[in-house]
């Protein structure tokens, strides 16, 4: 029986264990029905479609394990700041996009750094020159916080006198009034009140993403968050009816959200989610559990304490969202259902709650193939280094993060300081220690394109970084092959999709991306330069350059 599709003339990487490489691949229906060299062609017929890969790389899809689809592709649609870093810029987009629709009544959006404030703190007056007549609400790139004007203020009824949440902060001046800035939990104190969206608009925004994720080469993801969270909305109606009617093309991994202000009265809740969520390609299999913050607006929970701005120890260890010892209950009776567990842990102390929440999960249970892995781990304690292989959790790595650019250099390392900095983004100390590294970028927060996050992955440098810019931690470096087999392999193993996907072999699905040169041929400072030109999902191209 002939092929419907032949790759040829190679490379072909096929993120097998031995890093094998082959120059072509034959495709019948939606699987891999050979790979290998020459002799593959014979599998050529008059309607075979033959692409002559020319030198170019053929690789498995990426999976990205951690991002924000909807959320990514509505934003692309509101008051869009990302990519920029400068107040310059931030003021020419909001002004632009107010005059733009003038009869919107909220100026809603996101995406600016906190780099281009002082102290990553912007306020309401700079947002009152721009729009003075209607509320502003805008989330910074870490969607950790969000910026609003004073009609927003007002319209919530936030003033001097108004607490802070328990999971949040309210910014404030001198007098305690609030200046424009609320952090985490406070973000819903006015977020809570933005229009709501359509389900149209909420398919929109997946479609959107969809079509940008699949040009980057990614065929399968994991939402890390289907539920809803202060002004965000439940994306799973959106991603249903899309699974439902087969726009839906990538396969995803829902992880459903953890309400940390319930207990686990929520477990049959979440359980009929689970079965109502199984698809087409959705299945929400996944539960995602936000341990802390971030460590920019020292809310990542750390095992000591920050420093001040003077250098001095300060009284706050940021926030561990759910009590350590209710963690460990939690997971162990999500593990005993046989849910996956998806942690948010940022800080230390936030890393270390959750592996020892594992740990009594495995002790309790026994070791079951739940696959429970921990997202960003910007400082890992080095004592818990080993704990990832021992105890069966994988490593979700976000490498865009791990580099030096003013939101590290002015807003992170002196307020860690230099021995705890020093433990950021382990990422050769996990994979030598034989953890399972998976791989995502955590959009809209940041990039979703894989290549870019490959590149800081072997480099620990931004493609964009000036000249002179040091590596940051050179000794965390991976090699290319690691690293792809990360946003490859790993991301398949965390998604329950390795038996199928992540690994060119035959049997296994034809989810693969086409990259314009070889990576592997050229220096590591130019693997940023690769671009995606085919992607194909089950043996169907679902985007071409």
């Amino acid at each position: 029986m002939h092929a419907d599709l032949v790759f040829t003339g190679g490379p072909v990487h096929t993120v097998s264990p031995a890093r094998t490489r082959a120059t072509s691949v034959a495709i019948r229906g939606e699987r891999i029905v050979a790979v290998g060299q020459d002799e593959v062609r014979e599998l050529i017929g008059p309607r075979t479609e033959v692409v002559d890969l020319k030198g170019k790389l053929l690789i498995p899809g990426f999976q990205d394990a951690h991002v924000h689809p909807v959320g990514g592709g509505i934003e692309l649609g509101q008051c869009d700041l990302s990519g920029a870093t400068t107040l310059d810029e931030y003021r020419r987009r909001i002004r632009d996009y107010a005059d733009a629709h003038p009869d919107a009544e909220w100026i809603t959006g996101g995406g600016w750094a906190m780099e281009a404030f002082p102290g990553g703190l912007p306020t309401a007056a700079e947002l009152d020159t721009l729009v003075p007549d209607r509320p502003v609400y805008l989330t910074n790139r870490d969607h950790h916080g969000a910026w609003v004007n004073s009609r927003a203020l007002q319209r919530a009824g936030i003033d001097a006198r108004t607490p802070d949440p328990d999971d949040g902060r309210i910014e404030r001046d001198a007098d305690g009034s609030p200046t424009g800035m609320l952090q985490e939990g406070a973000a819903n104190l006015v977020g809570r009140l933005l229009p709501e969206l359509t389900l149209q608009e909420t398919i929109a925004g997946l479609l959107r993403a969809q079509e940008l994720l699949h040009s980057l080469g990614i065929t399968a993801w994991q939402d890390a968050l289907l539920g809803e969270l202060g002004n965000l909305k439940d994306p799973t109606p959106a991603y249903l009816a899309a699974a439902g009617d087969g726009r839906l093309t990538a396969r995803v991994v829902g992880a459903l959200w953890w309400d940390r202000a319930r207990g686990t009265e929520q477990l049959d809740e979440l359980l009929a989610r689970r079965e109502a969520g199984t698809v087409g390609r959705l299945r929400c299999t996944s539960i995602k559990i936000m341990q802390d913050g971030i460590a920019e607006n020292h809310t990542a929970a750390l095992l000591t304490p920050y420093l001040d701005g003077c250098g001095c120890t300060s009284d706050n260890s940021g926030i561990s969202f759910v009590p350590p010892e209710e963690l460990q209950k939690y997971v162990t009776a999500l593990d005993a259902h046989g849910f996956q567990v998806h942690f948010h842990a940022l800080g230390d102390r936030a890393v270390r709650e959750a592996l020892d929440a594992v740990e009594v999960a495995r002790r309790t249970n026994g070791f079951s193939d739940t696959r429970p892995h921990l997202a960003h781990l910007q400082v890992v304690h080095p004592d818990d280094i080993g704990r990832f292989r021992a105890l069966g959790a994988s490593a979700n790595l976000q490498a865009l993060w791990a580099a030096h650019e003013p939101q590290m250099d002015e807003l992170t390392i002196p307020f860690l300081g230099a021995e705890r900095s020093a433990t950021q983004y382990p990422f050769g100390a996990l994979l030598r220690s034989g953890a399972t590294l998976a791989a995502g970028s955590d959009w809209p927060v940041s990039s979703p394109d894989p290549v870019q996050a490959l590149h800081v992955a072997v480099n620990r440098r931004l493609p964009e970084a000036p000249e002179g810019t040091g590596v940051f931690l050179p000794e965390q470096r991976i090699d290319l092959g690691a690293a792809l087999a990360a946003y490859t392999a790993g991301s398949a193993y965390v998604n329950h999709l390795d038996d199928e996907t992540g690994t060119i072999a035959p049997g296994y699905l034809a989810d693969l991306a086409v990259l314009d040169r070889d990576p592997f041929a050229g220096h590591p400072e130019e693997i940023c330069e690769a671009r995606v030109e085919q992607t194909f999902v089950g043996g169907v191209r679902v985007f071409s350059r």
